[in-house]
């Protein structure tokens, strides 16, 4: 064999072998990498809004005082629009009536990102309503959930008016008004206003569900974590009765 056949024999051996010397090395760094430069956690937009369940509660009464005294903060919207674009960390979820005389963000005086709020009639724990509770305590961090009810409740009313009836209301109405039943039939038969006892444990039963769902929810409950609370809206004073 001649001298240059010997060479093209060698150099692509050599060629192949520092190939996969380079390869192993880019792996390796690929490997060594994350670890080693791995980025820091992203500070809350809203430091102050990292509370315990208790702190949380306590802050969302004392902001529904300030509401009812007439003495709610001036909240500076502008200034914090560019720190919630990058993320959001609520101190509370709120599961409220969409009835639109309610608006949590005012009745208990917050601001942008500190409270995450879910609407619907009747205020009831469907399934995207959990699922999306779920996602605040879970991704979000959020340590209270508040299932907030209101007096003179149309969803509640309409519910009581349809059973007692045995009528059935149209498009797609009938589904509230299976949400709402358990609490209507609830308190039959008890003494005061069937309305107010009605939205009373409506509140109650949605709490009590919230607390006991699984997998996430009552493991955080659990946990000590995350507080699940109820409140009755009161439409003529602004008022949020805590319940028991």
């Amino acid at each position: 064999m001649c001298e240059r056949c010997v060479d093209a024999q060698i150099k692509p051996t050599q060629f192949a072998r520092r190939s996969i010397l380079k390869l192993a090395a880019v792996a390796a760094g690929t490997t060594i990498a994350p670890r080693a430069f791995a980025a820091k956690a992203k500070a809350p937009p809203k430091p102050e809004n990292i509370l315990l369940p208790d702190a949380a509660l306590d802050r969302l009464l004392k902001g529904n005082a300030r509401y009812v005294d007439g003495v709610s903060r001036r909240h500076d919207f502008k200034h914090e629009r560019e720190a919630l674009s990058l993320g959001q960390n609520p101190f509370a979820a709120v599961l409220s009536c969409a009835d639109s005389r309610i608006a949590p963000e005012y009745c208990f005086d917050a601001a942008r990102g500190d409270l995450f709020v879910c609407r619907v009639a009747g205020n009831f724990a469907g399934d995207e309503m959990v699922a999306s509770l779920e996602y605040a305590v879970q991704v979000l961090n959020t340590p209270l959930i508040m299932v907030l009810g209101h007096d003179s409740c149309g969803a509640v009313d309409a519910t009581i008016k349809s059973l007692k009836d045995g009528t059935t209301l149209p498009g797609h109405l009938p589904a509230l008004v299976t949400a709402i039943r358990p609490a209507v039939e609830a308190v039959q038969g008890q003494g005061g206003d069937m309305l107010s006892n009605a939205i009373r444990r409506n509140v109650e039963l949605n709490v009590e569900k919230l607390k006991t769902t699984a997998p996430i929810l009552n493991s955080f409950v659990g946990d000590k974590k995350v507080r699940v609370v109820g409140g009755i809206y009161a439409l003529k004073s602004g008022q949020v009765e805590l319940l028991a």
